[in-house]
């Protein structure tokens, strides 16, 4: 073969390679340049489709949608809201938007009921358990607003026998004492507890009691600020009532049971004669008085009933 057919057939293989390899660099770099393209048009769909359930729920709870905020607070932790729902769910009661059987919704609402209804729980024990002390500051409340308005002792000319159909004697009973005395407190009511029906003679009264006065015949005696009737010094004498009359302003007791009757006129708990005589009206209207007060009812002429009445 001649020199120039040899350069001819070298020259050609050379261009072969050198096309082969212009080919091979060129299909390398359209592979190269897809795989490039292909993630660009992929990487924003993913991050949209990424976001849109993070931005769902914020976007709903900053603008306080109410429907689409019930329901993403319905599936929301405790600690989240508390977070950034906040300040929706907030307005959600007051909207009236929260839906029945919701959880937050249910929850919050037992919240508020279980805190309003402790202090009417607190009421219901004052009213309960306090109800005697309410009726206690009741009648200090009276007593306080009858002493800025005393009223002066009177003298009542009462009948000068008894009228026993009215009130009728009691019986003497050995030992006898007070009921419902017991639960009667208070210094005030001491002379009720302590009372006990005693039977002796004319002389034992006058060695034990130098204050002795009588009431249609019958003898009473001073002790410590009360009346008793004195059992025993006038076998037959009468007595309408059994038990410790408050000696109000040194009166004798048929002149402190003639005041205490006539207060009750004036205020409409009594409706019967002023006689001096603790009978069953009369101490009906004394109870009567002590219940619309808030005093205990003794039934009977005692300190507190008098202050409260404005006459001690």
């Amino acid at each position: 073969m001649s020199k120039t057919a040899r350069k001819k057939k070298f020259m050609r293989t050379l261009l072969v390679l050198i096309c082969s390899l212009a080919l091979g660099f060129g299909a390398s770099g359209a592979q190269e340049k897809k795989k490039e393209e292909k993630p660009a048009p992929k990487k924003p769909a993913q991050t949209a489709q990424g976001a849109a359930p993070r931005g769902g729920p914020k976007q709903g709870a900053a603008k306080g949608g109410g429907q689409s905020q019930q329901t993403n607070v319905s599936h929301r932790t405790p600690e989240a809201q508390g977070g950034a729902g906040g300040k929706g769910k907030a307005k959600g009661p007051q909207q009236g938007n929260a839906p029945a059987g919701q959880p937050v919704g249910a929850g919050s609402q037992k919240t508020k009921d279980k805190k309003a209804s402790q202090p009417a729980t607190a009421t219901g024990q004052a009213a309960g358990g306090g109800a005697t002390a309410g009726k206690a500051k009741q009648g200090q409340a009276n007593i306080a607003q009858a002493k800025s308005k005393p009223i002066k002792p009177q003298h009542f000319n009462v009948p000068k026998q008894p009228n026993t159909a009215k009130a009728p004697p009691v019986k003497f009973q050995q030992n006898r004492r007070i009921e419902g005395s017991q639960n009667w407190q208070g210094q005030k009511y001491a002379a009720f507890r302590n009372y006990k029906s005693e039977w002796h003679d004319r002389n034992w009264w006058h060695s034990h009691h130098n204050r002795i006065v009588f009431v249609f015949g019958a003898p009473y005696f001073w002790n410590a600020g009360y009346w008793y009737p004195a059992w025993g010094y006038n076998p037959s004498a009468y007595y309408a009532y059994d038990g410790p009359i408050y000696a109000y302003n040194s009166l004798p007791p048929d002149q402190v049971i003639a005041n205490v009757q006539a207060a009750l006129q004036q205020q409409g708990y009594y409706q019967g004669e002023v006689d001096g005589l603790l009978g069953p009206l009369t101490r009906e209207a004394v109870a009567g008085y002590q219940r619309d007060h808030g005093l205990y009812e003794t039934s009977s002429i005692d300190q507190p009933t008098l202050q409260s009445l404005g006459m001690a």
